[in-house]
């Protein structure tokens, strides 16, 4: 017989695997078929924010598909063609930019290229501090690069938002009001979020997770907590590395090693077996944005209790 906890990680697979099941059914296409102007993003969760805003004045793509990862992908020559037909591409400076988006913006002159994090300042990947006392001066990890993933903080999300309605707003005047009141109800939507995941996680008093790859550091930045990383700049761990965090999990009392649909799940399922715990899948680039925060808010939540 499973006890709670069991079932909300059977609960939350579950779901996290039929979503991924209808993300594959209705993927995310390379083009729109649609009178409306296209404009196109760099990860699925933009695409929530750009629809929520725009409603349905602009028909919006994706380059990394789902199940894709942002620091790997390579876009596909028949979305590179597509670009031609976008009137503005929206970057959040994912690691695949760096190489691509000068080539992206060389596809079509007259796209505009909206910087949807201009105004943000990206805290740097900071790695658990057992990396640092490994040896190996090979072993790289890109500590104190910037963390890409400004999308799973909603105070971030606040200031993106700002960016793409503005955006819209230059690109289609006329419109400019039903942006203008898009942008007020999804800023509401994302204060009622923060005020739900506040209260799911009051009162813990343990408040560190680990997780493989270190997606959800702003995430914890916003709401008081502190993530462990396995991974940092797609380097696995060491042997050394994995027993010293195998070790910090037993010093924390973690029981959930939390993976990525995206990236292997080995090392933690090693770890979770060292310290008799669970693999629970959560995912950044869900496109259902805020119901994906509840969701995660509340695994991290049971996990901590």
């Amino acid at each position: 017989m499973m006890n709670g906890y069991h079932r909300l990680v059977v609960a939350s697979l579950t779901g996290l695997l039929l979503a991924s099941v209808l993300g594959a059914c209705t993927g995310v296409p390379a083009a729109v078929d649609s009178d409306q102007p296209q404009v196109t993003v760099s990860v699925v969760p933009q695409k929530y924010f750009v629809e929520r805003i725009g409603g349905d004045h602009f028909a919006v793509t994706v380059m990394v598909e789902p199940g894709g990862s942002p620091a790997t992908y390579e876009p596909k020559p028949e979305q590179l063609k597509a670009l031609s037909r976008a009137v503005a591409y929206f970057s959040i400076g994912v690691p695949f930019e760096d190489v691509w988006l000068d080539k992206i913006a060389e596809t079509n002159q007259d796209m505009v290229i909206v910087d949807t994090i201009a105004d943000i300042e990206r805290m740097p990947i900071e790695e658990h501090h057992h990396h640092e006392e490994e040896e190996d001066t090979d072993h790289d990890h890109a500590e104190g690069a910037p963390d890409p993933h400004v999308w799973v903080s909603p105070t971030l999300v606040k200031v993106q938002s700002q960016a793409i309605a503005d955006a819209l707003v230059q690109l289609d005047p006329d419109n400019a009001d039903d942006y203008q009141t898009n942008l007020d109800a999804f800023l509401a939507d994302i204060d009622d979020l923060t005020s739900e995941i506040e209260t799911e996680l009051a009162g813990l008093e343990n408040r560190t997770f680990m997780v493989f790859h270190p997606s959800w550091g702003y995430f914890a930045h916003d709401f008081g907590l502190e993530q462990i990383p396995v991974e940092v700049g797609g380097q696995e761990p060491s042997a050394q590395e994995l027993a010293a965090l195998i070790a910090d999990a037993k010093g924390e009392g973690i029981r959930v090693v939390f993976a990525q649909p995206e990236f292997s799940t080995a090392d933690a399922e090693t770890i979770a077996e060292e310290i008799g715990g669970e693999v629970l899948l959560v995912s950044p680039l869900a496109e259902d944005w805020l119901g994906n925060l509840r969701r995660v808010a509340g695994a991290f939540a049971e996990a901590l209790r």
